[in-house]
């Protein structure tokens, strides 16, 4: 009985802590799907990584609030519709709602009919810029998430070497801990420049933290 009560007890912290963040509060007014799109947002704003004319690949793009910034950036006047100046296509194992003018391929992009649908969608083009918000389920295990979180990583790093541009960014979620060095040294093995970033909109008491690479060596 004990166990359930804390349970609840949790929970109701944790509706009530989601439910006061002025970041969840800015989603809704904002018409974001999620807050997450905030942490896209102040990395571009810091960085200048998306640039009208981009063709951007969202990769674990599900539910789309990262899909949905993109779209607005891209768009002449910052809108949520109408006229989009670049191409953003996303990928993700789950569906997702369309977003207007985003190209949404469902699947995994170690699939080769997927790569080949994705291929298709970039009619012969390299990506400007690659961005992940891929994590996986965690078990709670260190060793086993630490292994899943660079398994994911790794896949993104190769993702951009075949298909963005030289000159291209790849933004990647990663987590504090385990195996996090040799996910940074992979990053310095890969890119040019590469930055270490904790948005803002990431809660304070995560350990998340995101890593851009940019500029392929």
């Amino acid at each position: 009985m004990k166990v359930k009560t804390k349970s609840k007890k949790v929970n109701k912290a944790w509706l009530n802590q989601h439910v006061n963040d002025p970041y969840v509060k800015a989603a809704q007014k904002d018409g974001y799907r999620a807050r997450a799109a905030y942490k896209l947002k102040e990395i571009d704003e810091q960085l200048g990584l998306i640039r009208p004319g981009d063709t951007v690949v969202d990769l674990g793009c599900a539910p789309g609030a990262w899909s949905q910034y993109l779209r607005r950036r891209l768009s002449p006047g910052g809108a949520a519709a109408g006229q989009l100046n670049g191409t953003i296509i996303g990928l993700d194992l789950l569906p997702m709602e369309p977003i207007e003018g985003v190209a949404f391929i469902q699947g995994d992009f170690r699939e080769d009919s997927v790569l080949a649908q994705l291929q298709q969608a970039l009619q012969g083009r390299l990506a400007d810029a690659v961005v992940s918000d891929m994590a996986p389920n965690l078990s709670g295990v260190d060793s086993i998430d630490a292994a899943r979180i660079a398994h994911l990583i790794e896949l993104a790093v190769d993702f951009a070497q075949h298909h963005m541009k030289p000159e291209g960014a790849l933004v990647v979620k990663l987590f504090h801990g385990s195996g996090y060095t040799q996910l940074v040294q992979l990053f310095k093995d890969s890119f040019k420049v590469v930055k270490p970033i904790k948005p803002k909109a990431s809660r304070d008491k995560s350990s998340e933290t995101f890593l851009v690479g940019i500029g392929l060596k």
